[in-house]
């Protein structure tokens, strides 16, 4: 899949297409429903479907030390862009220009004269321009006076509440892997570079896959059952830690994969790690040999709750 710079001017053959806009972080039910449609009218126009994402997320910029939040990285969404049917991806960076432009700039500037968009296909609450000044109301009425063409997909429920990215944020935070992978559509997943640890795992007879969580909103701490997929396609089984490792000073803060029956060496190497259950909270051992017993039997928890896998 092509990524395109939104600083540049969208030339043929992806000119002319039909944009589905939103930030899609997560890319859960509700985004695929809006890329969804903007696939399909691109098929059926024969038009490029092309899905713009904002890099970094908007409240980033306007409030840089809050926690990390992403569910998703740029990488990840490009993928997850691709699989939904998009020709190419197009990375809105969100800085002081773009912040200040206002909503019929963003409209007539951007998608009209920059990108050359035929169609634009947004979710319900989509609100962009400078104060957030626009919305789809906006963006209808300057497409019935440009000749350009916009629809509004309705939010997608889930039981009585709609599929939103806070709710799975909310679900991550609290250890709710089930619901966060259900309103995803795929269980959450973390991204990263196997780094050199302390060997702490490793002495213990459990040897970890350790990952800089980055970005990435942080779930609970606590122990997880988890999968791998390593860069060959490989998916392993095992058990996680995430937090900040409470038995061992330094406290350092990282993800720290386990994976069952595997000794291969992974340091340099990007794997994704899926988080399919809570096991238990993070806690700090008296000793060493409690701590190895208690290792083992969140193994055997996370092969029985991997099971089914």
């Amino acid at each position: 899949m092509i990524r395109l710079d939104g600083h540049a001017r969208i030339e043929a053959p992806l000119r002319g297409g039909v944009i589905a806009l939103g930030n899609f972080d997560g890319f859960h039910a509700g985004h695929q429903a809006v890329v969804g449609r903007a696939v399909r009218h691109a098929k059926d126009e024969g038009r490029p479907a092309i899905v713009a994402t904002f890099d970094p997320h908007p409240v980033r910029f306007f409030k840089p030390d809050v926690p990390p939040f992403r569910l998703t990285t740029l990488d990840q969404r490009q993928e997850l862009f691709a699989a939904a049917g998009a020709d190419a991806m197009l990375v809105l960076p969100f800085d002081a220009a773009l912040a200040a432009t206002s909503a019929e700039e963003f409209i007539t500037g951007l998608l009209l004269d920059r990108y050359g968009a035929a169609g634009v296909v947004t979710g319900a609450d989509f609100v962009f321009g400078k104060g957030r000044s626009g919305n789809v109301v906006t963006l209808a009425d300057h497409a019935r006076r440009l000749g350009f063409f916009t629809e509004m997909v309705a939010p997608v429920d889930d039981a009585d509440e709609v599929i939103s990215s806070s709710r799975i944020r909310e679900a991550l935070q609290a250890g709710d892997c089930a619901t966060a992978a259900r309103l995803l559509t795929r269980p959450f997943t973390v991204r990263g570079v196997v780094q050199h640890g302390d060997k702490n795992g490793r002495l213990l007879g459990f040897p970890t896959a350790n990952i800089d969580m980055g970005n990435y909103l942080r779930p609970r701490y606590g122990i997880y059952a988890v999968t791998g997929k390593l860069p060959d396609g490989r998916v392993l089984k095992g058990a996680a830690n995430l937090g900040i490792r409470p038995s061992f000073d330094p406290p350092k803060e990282l993800l720290e994969p386990h994976f069952f029956d595997f000794s291969e060496d992974l340091y340099g190497r990007e794997i994704d790690v899926a988080f399919h259950a809570f096991i238990r909270a993070e806690a700090k051992f008296d000793s060493m040999d409690a701590l190895m017993a208690q290792i083992a039997a969140d193994c055997e928890a996370a092969k029985a709750l991997l099971g089914h896998l």
